[in-house]
């Protein structure tokens, strides 16, 4: 085994020349403070090092295992280093090679995944795999689900694949085998009527009868092997005299569980974490985990990292007073000696168009002042939100990038709906009907689109034309004949309203009429509800054109302008992607109640949840530098309709002594929350809808009835429901089985 590359002595590292009668301090302690060398040189036994944001955490952990290696406590095999991403392992063992001046071999560094992946291939036999065994990706995951799905009878438009991927995964996340789980266990959701844990053994099973493991399977099977198996984990607790694991705060249980077990000889087990940025529940991440480290290692020592080097003490004064509020914490309190800085910017603002405005003039003021784009971000809850930003950045000719997902109008969802609207402004856009043609599913497959594509090549026709051709002969089977069918009548009814209905709401009615919108309503992925999120927003953007065909000129454009993503640019994201960056200046946009902290995360997390968002909050505002602008509208366009918005409870968190506020609109959370204290114009039974948003005048709908709001109506299509606002011709109607939705008001009529 070679330690250090090129060295006679491995652990002779040569360095300074040390002066007369006094040791050389090695490399890896120069420039650390207090706390850090606490930690770097408290290497026996369990250490929790609490590492607040921007306090060299990576600096600590590295620094650390330059110091085991260097006072030759361990060989660099027993040495086992954890991280979540293979960037970080990358940086790690940069670093220490760096620190250390030599090529450093043996090491077991890297992601859960791969150090289990590394153990299990060893052992792979005793979980019934042999050591060559696959890993699957998502795809093949899904393609073997359906195949079970397929055979079990269930119907998988109702059950989809991806769901039972999604429950799956949350048993595996949890450390679960298919022999621990019961029927209609909790973490389920009532799959199938139950059927999921059966589902999951048998899933299990062909895994064996391919040689085959999911990313999941990894970290179980060790788990499996480790129990079953108890000197197998004699040996690698032995083996491992040190273990480091980095990002403690969003292990899940399998993971804990994991480490727990791996360390119970030598106890030598070092976490680094940040409890208050534990902000990965949706995917298993369980903050309890690094909260009863001291319970899980009796005796352990715990360091606090509360210096930053990164942001000025009003903006640092900021985060910790949000999350100060949380009592799931262990608690520090960060602190700089750099200059004060400015004070964080509280902006209110009328809409979520003031808002963009808002943020392009103070970039474009900022860059005329030498300020770098790559050096400003915005980060936003929820993905749908970019889109106003992305539509104002255009406008104003500022570069820009999304991180971590595509431009608005690139997103699939996206995609598929502008083609849905392309394919009725121009039948002869083949591209776009090639690509809704059987999305959703309609029995539309290869077989089909090879005849279509022959039938309109050799007549010379759009591949919709061929379509209604093949409908009149037998060339088709007669279930791809029928959906076809269906298919073009629907378009043709929809051609039909151009003339006659507004077309966000044609576009609404395309989609749900089209079975698109119910596609993702029904699947149970993680991230169906920000695509519905995305749909609804796109129908809020058609809103600012006259016609389809002016919107859809508008997309282009703007799909042109974006090729080019080379350069000083803006950055766009979500607040969850930001987590391990910073910038000079960040955008916090957004904070209002049910955007942030989002509803649906409280409705389905309760106080867990909210804990949740405020960390996503002190993750937002310690990602910048220099300044800090957080902004919330007192009115927002949101899906269709307007809404009051009140102002997140986190800005009422704020320090009064690190803001400054520029603005004052709309209700406080407390009055949003407290019926009571609202005023008077804002009635419970409707909470969030502006009465006095826009001037009032009667509404004319079919036989030239005139409504009024609180009037009760029909609707062909939703059936029965109350008018709760009006805005000329158009009517927000709390429907009784469809929900609220805006219509106008000639397509209704006064109840019977």
């Amino acid at each position: 085994m070679v330690y250090i590359e090129h060295m006679s002595d491995p652990f002779d590292l040569g360095g300074a020349e040390p002066l007369p009668g006094e040791p050389a301090p090695p490399p890896y302690l120069s420039g650390l403070n207090g706390e850090q060398r606490a930690a770097v040189e408290a290497t026996d036994g369990p250490l929790l090092v609490l590492a607040g944001a921007g306090t060299g955490k990576t600096r600590v952990l590295t620094s650390r295992l330059a110091n085991i290696l260097w006072s030759q406590k361990a060989w660099p095999s027993q040495v086992l280093a954890v991280t979540f991403t293979n960037k970080a392992a990358r940086e790690m063992r940069e670093r220490l090679e760096t620190l250390l001046g030599g090529t450093v071999e043996g090491l077991w560094i890297g992601t859960f995944h791969a150090m289990a992946a590394r153990i299990l291939r060893r052992h792979a036999e005793l979980v019934g795999l042999k050591s060559d065994f696959t890993i699957l990706d998502t795809d093949d995951q899904i393609r073997l689900l359906k195949q079970l799905l397929s055979a079990a009878n269930i119907d998988d438009k109702r059950w989809p694949a991806r769901a039972l991927s999604a429950v799956i995964d949350r048993w595996k996340n949890a450390g679960l085998s298919p022999q621990q789980i019961g029927q209609g266990h909790p973490l389920d959701n009532g799959f199938a009527n139950g059927k999921a844990a059966e589902l999951y053994a048998a899933y299990q099973q062909r895994l064996v009868e391919l040689n085959a493991a999911d990313f999941g399977d990894l970290l179980l099977h060790c788990l499996s092997i480790f129990a079953k198996y108890p000197d197998v984990l004699k040996d690698y607790q032995e083996r491992f005299r040190y273990i480091l694991v980095d990002e403690y705060q969003d292990t899940n249980v399998a993971q804990y569980l994991w480490l727990r077990l791996l360390a119970q000889s030598h106890h030598n087990i070092c976490c680094v974490g940040d409890d208050d940025q534990s902000i990965y529940g949706w995917r298993g991440a369980e903050v309890g985990n690094i909260l009863r480290f001291e319970k899980d290692f009796p005796g352990a020592a715990v360091v606090r990292l509360e210096r930053n080097y990164r942001s000025t003490p009003h903006i640092l004064g900021a985060a910790s007073g949000v999350i100060a509020h949380n009592q799931g914490r262990l608690g520090k309190t960060l602190w700089t000696d750099t200059n004060e800085g400015e004070p964080v910017q509280v902006r209110a603002v009328w809409d979520g168009d003031a808002e963009a405005r808002m943020v392009g003039d103070e970039v474009e003021a900022l860059q005329s002042k030498g300020d770098t784009l790559d050096e400003m971000a915005v980060l936003v809850r929820a993905s749908f939100q970019t889109r106003a930003f992305e539509e104002r950045f255009i406008t104003l000719g500022v570069p820009y990038r999304v991180i971590g997902g595509p431009r608005f109008y690139e997103r699939r969802e996206i995609r598929d709906a502008l083609a849905y609207v392309r394919a009725v402004v121009s039948p002869a856009d083949d591209l776009a009907f090639e690509r809704i043609v059987n999305v959703p599913k309609r029995g539309l497959g290869d077989a089909t689109m090879r005849t279509l594509h022959t039938t309109a090549r050799a007549s010379g026709v759009s591949l919709m034309a061929a379509a209604q051709v093949l409908c009149e002969t037998d060339d088709l089977r007669a279930q791809a004949r029928n959906a076809l069918q269906r298919l073009l009548n629907d378009f043709a009814r929809w051609r039909g309203l151009l003339s006659t209905m507004n077309h966000p709401e044609l576009v609404e009615v395309i989609l749900d009429e089209s079975g698109y919108t119910s596609m993702w309503q029904q699947d149970k992925s993680a991230d169906a509800p920000g695509r519905l999120e995305n749909l609804k927003e796109l129908i809020q953007a058609l809103e600012e054109f006259e016609n389809l065909s002016g919107f859809l000129e508008h997309v282009s454009l703007v799909m042109d302008n974006a090729a080019n993503d080379d350069g000083d640019m803006v950055s766009l994201m979500t607040l969850h992607g930001a987590k391990g960056l910073e910038f000079d200046t960040v955008f916090l946009p957004g904070w209002e109640e049910e955007l942030f902290p989002h509803q649906r995360a409280l409705d389905e997390g309760g106080l867990a949840a909210l804990e949740e968002e405020r960390r996503l909050a002190y993750v937002g505002l310690t990602r910048a530098r220099k300044r800090a602008i957080v902004s919330y509208a007192a009115n927002r366009r949101i899906f269709d309709r307007w809404v009051n918005s009140a102002p997140s409870r986190f800005i009422e968190e704020l320090p009064e002594d690190h803001i400054e506020r520029e603005g004052e609109t709309g209700l406080s959370a407390t009055e949003w929350h407290d019926p009571g204290a609202a005023p008077a114009w804002l009635k419970p039974a409707h909470r969030g809808i502006r009465e006095d948003r826009a001037p009032r005048w009667a509404a004319r709908g079919q036989a030239d009835h005139v409504f009024d709001e609180g009037d009760r109506i029909f609707h062909q299509k939703f059936g029965y429901g109350r008018i709760l606002e009006m805005d000329g011709d158009k009517l927000y109607i709390a429907f009784e089985k469809a929900g609220d939705k805006t219509v106008l008001a000639s397509f209704v009529e006064p109840a019977k």
